[in-house]
């Protein structure tokens, strides 16, 4: 009777034990943030929100008169915050200047006994840049993926949070010390489709379409695929599925470069009888300014609202407010991604 009342007794804790270490696995982190200088502003936002769980440390990106960096990172100064905190950076690679420093503090930060570094690069640029095709060209995708991969070890891999990566292959470039985390900015936008009544949703061709159409209800919106088909010397665009006969339409897609094809997809839908025709897009490259061509009163005037999240700072801050343009914010994503490890 002993060893029966003596064993039921080494049994009984086993679930509070258990339920301990649930509840603890679920309990969200708390960072320590240092941000590149185009994120600061949402730096600043991320840490106005949860001010208990978030910290954000301001670095001074400065240059010494030979033109290299003369960074000081934040938070290590009069005391160290950092060392043994979970670090969150954000990072945005517009040029190649900015982004060999911000990977220079990574380095350091790593090397600076950090519990975990997760890094946030919104837009992961070299996305368009990795198919070879000639004979010495330089795969900059690979490049950079060699570079996150060939970061220190704190005694975990580093986390890295892309949005809408352009090409999903390029998750398996990287290796070793940093691990590709996806995610997609589709639900910051549902919530506007909802309030603009837009009922159908368009992608410019069938790779859109694979990509994204998952994330729309088909029994919410009319689900619309175009493509282009040659007509003698030129490729015209089509619609080789749904219908858009009065519907209030939005393009999706994950970039706009200048935006050719996506302007000739709203025209043929206006043309097919569209109520409206807007865009969505990711990621707002738009060089050399060609957002101005989509702007009220320039030649590729042709959407309601063109929607695009600030996932390039650099770019999203020149679009004026008063325009075609909404850009939608991504730090609440941003927060509530953190603690999501697979939302694409």
């Amino acid at each position: 009777m002993l060893l029966a009342g003596t064993a039921n007794a080494l049994q009984r804790p086993a679930p509070r034990r258990a339920t301990l270490v649930t509840r603890q696995a679920h309990e969200p982190k708390q960072y320590q943030i240092i941000a590149g200088p185009a994120c600061e502003a949402m730096a600043q936002r991320i840490q106005a929100s949860e001010p208990a769980r978030f910290t954000y440390h301001e670095t001074s990106w400065d240059k010494f008169p030979d033109g290299t960096d003369r960074i000081v990172v934040g938070g290590f100064q009069p005391r160290n915050e950092i060392a043994g905190e979970h670090v969150l950076m954000l990072a945005s690679f517009h040029d190649n200047d900015v982004t060999l420093s911000q990977f220079q503090v990574m380095v350091m930060l790593l090397m600076s006994f950090v519990e975990s570094l997760t890094i946030v690069l919104p837009f992961y640029p070299t996305g368009t840049m990795e198919r070879v095709v000639t004979e010495g060209e330089v795969a900059t995708a690979a490049t950079y993926a060699h570079l996150f991969s060939s970061l220190p070890s704190c005694g975990r891999p580093t986390r890295l949070i892309v949005y809408d990566l352009h090409t999903l292959q390029n998750r398996f470039y990287l290796h070793g010390n940093t691990v590709a985390s996806l995610h997609t900015t589709v639900p910051c936008l549902i919530p506007r489709l909802e309030a603009a009544g837009i009922d159908a949703v368009a992608f410019p061709d069938d790779g859109a379409a694979k990509r994204f159409k998952h994330m729309f209800d088909s029994d919410v919106y009319e689900i619309i695929v175009c493509g282009k088909v040659r007509d003698g010397d030129n490729r015209v665009v089509t619609v080789q599925d749904g219908d858009v006969n009065d519907k209030k339409v939005v393009i999706v897609d994950d970039l706009v470069q200048t935006g050719g094809t996506l302007y000739e997809c709203g025209a043929k839908l206006l043309d097919l009888g569209a109520a409206s025709v807007s865009a969505f897009v990711a990621h707002g490259v738009f060089p050399r300014e060609a957002w101005k061509r989509f702007a009220r009163g320039g030649d590729r005037d042709v959407f309601d609202t063109f929607y695009v999240t600030n996932s390039i700072p650099t770019t999203t801050d020149k679009l004026p407010s008063d325009d075609v343009f909404e850009v939608i914010d991504l730090t609440e994503r941003v927060i509530e991604d953190l603690d999501n490890y697979s939302s694409m």
